[in-house]
């Protein structure tokens, strides 16, 4: 998997207007890593790449054509199902390997921990039951396509508890015996009986409780694949068969040891089932938030139906303590709604006329009508659901070495198992001294066997202390338990490239409208004159402002409401462009303007000026109220900084990570925020399609560079950016054009998002160090005949266990940062 592969796209282009457009992008596409060749074809519209599929892939040339402002159309299709058969992940990498060779298919990914594969391929040159096909050619079953099986880990985690007890039920017994008589030298049965009870008891286990090991292996051998099932199953049937020629022939009887290795091997994957289960909770929790059925209005009556029924325009009415069923917008109703499964705000939130609600939100005291607006996979729950997979069904690019090693461990194993026996009858005297030393302090070494014996009690161990499995294990578990727990708090990651970028960051850049700032005009001062009070100031300008569309009109008369202060409905309305509005308003004539507006019209502001000074020097909004000529007070608005924002910009500088902000304001008004948010530098007056060459700058002066912004206007910037993180909040999330998707909406979720990639990262490397150690230390031991083949079995089934039971320790890793703390 790690080799380069040559590979050829086409690229349908969009936005090309001459043939300079082709030219530019031509060029792009060549100067980028891994391209050998790039034809652009402004008459097709289409792009003709030859490139090293181990270095880029289609994804990195469609963000490349992207940031120069043209888009990539694509027949590039995604299919997910389940694979059957796998047990370890010398199974995947053969899965994966017979896949990629395959033309039409631009990426092939199997997770041995979901038990799923992930394939990206293009419609016009594969289809689906020719994908299918090649998976059952490789020996493997598919078994359904799309969302996640809920349920398929809870029925495999009770398959392998029930296979474990039947082994144990009989190796236990037959360990008791053969213990009485290593260690107690009391032999009963006596005689053949013995022998016979062993060999009976390991036929019984491996044949049995162990027939889908042993099966497994068959159909490896048959596709002349090696996997980690031929490895235990050569073990156990080597150690059987010693059972039966001592019965004929002057050698130890290793038939005990052969139940006793299937049902360790058994017991780990009892274990491991049981701890992926745990593992992929996250995920079967949120496919479990959908409300099952709906209320909706047939008429003047209301009637219940299944929530897959719904269609978009029908009315739902929602009462407290139920799930609202889909998205939709409330028509009818206010109340508070809990979110939490949706942003991991553990605050309820409001909700009334005209807000976007989201499905599987529960209602908490208020009576809703709620018009469909979503449904099916275009719902949010449905998008979260699906950004899961794609991050489980990606790889971290650390993995990759991991995978090279995988490929070739299992018959490297074989054929060290082989040198071993051979060492062991052909030059004993060579490996005798170490296991004499070992016998003295090892209680597990057998001393004075003969040669072929103890060749073959050193081979055995080879054969089952090799561990494959805790290699292909050790990423995916924690990308998979690390994306779930993202996703419970509402930061959606889409792949495992941007979980091991995102550590490594050093500089974020924020957009400021919408990003580090509300995003709309907000009132910050009321300053009455002339014996008014701020109410009545505030209740002047709204009524004047109600028939107006300007942002400031809007934010005077939002903060009226929300203050819950009259207003009155204009007689007379007038918008004077550039300058306010006139309104006859209860029989006063009113003025809501600029102080060029209230000269014009005559109006004395000298009381005015220095508070009118002072907050433009702010870089504020100033709106002067006058009722019948006469001044009656100054509103100032500015659009102000999100809550938590300036925490978040400090958390960030404390973990050295740089901070820009890039905006289309001027620098007075740029630096103002900056200054507020606690931004260290600012790239002002940058236009909107200049801030992917803002981004790529930064790229070159400081490193890896993260761009925050609203997933939709800045999609270039995000694109260019080596991690785009997309924040919003609703439903109209822009998910697909972003590497990381923050839901809260708040900047503190920038904050988590690295802590949790850390973390993530953190685990990976743990569970690759111990999966390394633990191969590199236990291998030498087995070759010279230190390790009991039971032992290094035990061990081996620890290693897995312990990967994956690593992984989950990642539930109880604080990094999200609750909505209370400061």
């Amino acid at each position: 998997m790690g080799g380069k592969k040559a590979s050829k796209a086409v690229l349908p282009i969009e936005g090309m207007h001459c043939a300079s457009c082709a030219v530019r992008i031509e060029e792009a596409l060549r100067d980028s890593e891994g391209i050998r060749q790039a034809v652009v074809n402004f008459a097709e519209e289409k792009a003709y790449v030859d490139y090293d599929a181990g270095v880029t892939g289609v994804e990195k040339m469609r963000k490349t054509v992207e940031t120069l402002g043209y888009g990539v159309r694509s027949d590039l299709l995604r299919t997910r199902f389940s694979v059957g058969g796998m047990h370890c992940a010398s199974c995947a990498a053969r899965i994966e390997n017979a896949l990629s060779s395959v033309r039409g298919i631009e990426r092939a990914y199997v997770n041995l921990a979901t038990e799923r594969a992930t394939i990206d391929y293009h419609g016009g040159e594969v289809s689906l039951g020719e994908i299918a096909r090649v998976v059952e050619d490789a020996g493997y079953e598919v078994l359904e396509e799309g969302g996640l099986d809920a349920g398929g880990n809870e029925d495999k985690a009770k398959d392998a508890r029930r296979r474990m007890i039947t082994a144990w039920a009989f190796t236990a017994p037959g360990m008791l015996l053969m213990f009485m008589r290593m260690f107690a030298g009391l032999s009963w049965p006596g005689g053949i009986t013995l022998d016979l009870v062993t060999i009976a008891i390991a036929v019984i286990v491996v044949f049995g409780a162990g027939w889908k090991t042993v099966r497994a292996a068959a159909v490896a051998v048959s596709h002349r694949s090696a996997t980690m099932d031929v490895l235990i199953a050569l073990g156990t049937l080597v150690s059987l068969a010693t059972g039966v020629a001592s019965l004929f022939l002057n050698v130890a009887n290793f038939a005990g040891i052969s139940s006793m290795i299937m049902a360790f091997h058994l017991t780990g994957r009892s274990i491991e089932a049981a701890a992926k289960g745990r593992a992929s909770q996250a995920v079967k929790k949120l496919l479990e938030l959908g409300a099952k059925t709906a209320t909706v209005l047939d008429g003047e009556s209301e009637k219940r139906i299944p929530a897959w029924a719904l269609k978009k325009g029908d009315i739902m009415v929602v009462r407290p303590g139920e799930k609202i069923p889909t998205d939709g917008v409330v028509v009818d109703g206010e109340g508070e709604i809990d979110e939490s499964m949706a942003t991991g705000e553990s605050m309820p939130v409001v909700r009334k006329k005209q807000d976007e609600v989201i499905g599987g939100t529960v209602d908490l005291d208020g009576l809703f009508k709620v018009r469909v607006t979503k449904i099916g996979e275009e719902t949010f729950l449905s998008q979260v659901v699906r950004m899961v997979e794609e991050c489980q069904g990606s790889k971290v690019p650390i993995q990759r070495f991991a995978d090279r090693v995988t490929a070739r461990f299992v018959p490297a194993v074989l054929i060290l198992a082989g040198i071993t026996f051979l060492v062991w009858i052909l030059f004993p005297s060579l490996v005798s001294p170490v296991t004499a030393w070992g016998a003295g302090f090892l209680p597990w070494v057998p001393a004075g066997l003969d040669p072929v014996t103890r060749a073959l009690f050193a081979c055995v161990a080879v054969l089952v202390i090799a561990c494959p499995c805790a290699l292909g294990l050790a990423t995916p578990t924690a990308l998979m338990v690390g994306s779930g727990l993202g996703a419970a708090g509402g930061i959606l990651i889409k792949n495992g490239e941007a979980v091991q970028l995102l550590k490594d960051i050093d500089a974020v850049v924020f957009d400021k409208t919408g990003t580090l700032t509300v995003g709309r005009l907000r009132v910050t001062d009321v300053l009455p004159v002339n014996g008014f009070d701020v109410d009545r100031v505030v209740s002047l300008a709204a009524s004047a402002e109600s028939g107006s569309e300007h942002p400031a009109g809007r934010a005077i008369v939002r903060h009226a409401q929300e203050r819950g202060i009259g207003t009155e409905k204009p007689e007379r309305f007038r918008t004077v462009r550039g300058r306010g509005v006139r309104a006859r308003v209860g029989g006063s004539e009113l003025l809501v303007g600029s102080r060029t507006f209230m000269t014009e019209n005559g109006v004395d502001i000298k009381t005015l000026l220095q508070w009118l000074r002072t907050l433009e020097g702010e870089r504020k909004t100033t709106m002067v109220v006058a009722r019948d000529n006469e001044a009656v007070g100054v509103i100032a608005m500015q659009d102000v900084l999100k809550p938590g924002a300036k925490r978040a910009v400090e958390e960030i500088e404390r973990m050295g990570i740089k901070t820009v902000m890039v905006t289309g304001d001027n620098k007075e008004t740029a630096a103002a925020i900056a200054r507020q948010a606690g931004v260290k530098r600012v790239v002002a007056g940058v236009l909107p399609e200049g801030k992917v060459d803002a981004v790529r700058a930064l790229q070159e002066e400081y490193g890896v560079v993260a761009m925050v912004g609203d997933g939709i206007n800045d999609a270039p910037a995000l694109s260019q950016a080596d991690v785009g993180i997309a924040i919003g909040t609703g439903t109209d999330i822009a998910i697909e054009a972003s590497d990381v998707t923050l839901v809260r909406g708040d900047l503190e979720g920038v904050v988590s998002a690295v802590r949790l990639s850390k973390a993530i990262f953190r685990k990976i490397q743990q569970n690759l160090f111990w999966a390394f150690f633990y191969n590199l230390l236990a291998l030498p031991l087995a070759v010279l005949g230190l390790l009991h083949p039971v032992i290094a079995e035990a061990a081996m089934a620890t290693s897995s266990i312990s990967v994956v039971t690593n992984a989950n320790l990642l539930r109880f890793t604080k990094i999200l940062r609750s909505s209370h703390s400061s």
